[in-house]
């Protein structure tokens, strides 16, 4: 057996990273988590039909498992160049931290387990789960829930770029493709004609008016706009994508309603405009007095760091929204999370993993 490193979790990291892994595309890091899974020799390894990698680690007793999963797709296209570089105790590269660092952090969970010869009263699922980033809309993790539900002592979702927070809390939010289609025609002879694109600027500034609350703090966000035919053409359609959040789930429904409103308003005979929903991430919580939130603080507070109790939207949203034992951790600190500079600072991953271990040890003494 390997002795346990958090620079061999900072090696498997990066051996990760080098793997593109967009949103639904990622069958090639699966495929090599999958081996990785059989190489560590754990049990009832596989790949379900959404592309979840899941493997077993067996326990010593008949007690409840314990489910600790890590998403595996990233926000960057299947192109990005995923060149690593090394700065003095900083690893810069796309996806490095969020969330490579965590997904290789399954493994090193496994290594310091066997490192300790830790007894668990309960076996421990490690999943590599598909679907947490933009349009995925949680699927990897509504698919794991949907298999073990609430069979489970507790759902542990890691992060590589969080450590500090604990996430108990599930930020809700909706996503829509609005869409905007007129007859078109050409930019000289048409003129006066309505244009898609114009229609759709227009109500992107009627959207970023709308007031939004502050406590419980809500957000509105346009994150593509795409359209038109060329420089000369009246477009004749066009789109957008639009992020609605909130803390509150009342709030959240208030500003749907008003965006809905505004798109109606922006129809006319001449003028289609329509909503699409893409995304529904669902909003839920455990209580900042819950077993599971003590541990992981108390956990954090031994390697001497704060625990910052927070809200996110993490996949411990879906297990959160069905009333489930759950709270997102993270493993180091970084920067530049969903840019091409992202990268992770490599001193606090040792108290990182430490927490992670004794998280774990925990629930299988306490939950």
């Amino acid at each position: 057996m390997e002795i346990f490193s958090p620079q061999r979790v900072l090696e498997q990291a990066i051996a990760i990273q080098q793997i593109p892994s967009p949103t639904f595309k990622e069958s090639e890091r699966a495929e090599y988590l999958r081996e990785g899974f059989i190489r560590e020799e754990l049990e009832d390894v596989q790949i379900d039909g959404i592309g979840n990698v899941y493997g077993r680690l067996p326990g010593a007793g008949s007690g409840p498992p314990m489910v600790i999963s890590a998403h595996i797709d990233t926000v960057f296209p299947i192109a990005t160049d995923l060149t690593i570089q090394y700065k003095s105790g900083e690893i810069c590269g796309p996806g490095i931290g969020d969330n490579s660092l965590g997904v290789a952090s399954l493994f090193g969970l496994l290594w310091m387990l066997r490192q300790r010869k830790a007894v668990l009263n309960g076996d421990i699922w490690l999943v590599a789960n598909v679907g947490e980033e933009g349009l995925g809309d949680l699927c990897g993790m509504r698919a794991v829930v949907d298999r073990f539900g609430a069979s489970v002592r507790a759902y542990l979702i890691l992060e590589g770029m969080a450590l500090g927070q604990v996430y108990h809390r599930g930020l809700g939010s909706q996503r829509y493709r609005i869409t905007a289609q007129t007859v078109g025609g050409h930019s000289w002879v048409d003129f006066g004609r309505p244009s898609a694109i114009h229609e759709l600027a227009g109500l992107v500034t009627r959207l970023a008016n709308l007031p939004l609350s502050r406590n419980p703090r809500s957000t509105l966000n346009v994150g593509i706009i795409s359209g038109g035919t060329s420089v000369n053409t009246i477009a004749a359609g066009a789109s957008l994508e639009l992020d609605l959040r909130s803390e509150s789930e009342r709030a959240l429904i208030n500003l749907v309603r008003q965006v809905q409103g505004l798109i109606s308003q922006a129809n006319r005979p001449d003028v289609n405009v329509t909503a699409e929903l893409i995304g529904d991430r669902p909003a839920g919580k455990i209580e900042a007095d819950h077993p599971l939130v003590r541990l992981a603080s108390r956990c954090l507070e031994k390697q001497g760091v704060s625990a910052r109790l927070n809200i996110g939207s993490t996949d411990a949203n879906i297990p959160l929204s069905r009333g489930l034992p759950a709270v997102c951790i993270g493993l180091t600190t970084g920067q530049g999370a969903h840019t091409v500079r992202e990268s992770i600072y490599t001193e606090p991953l040792v108290r990182g993993l430490a927490q992670l271990v004794d998280v774990v040890e925990g629930v299988f003494r306490e939950l």
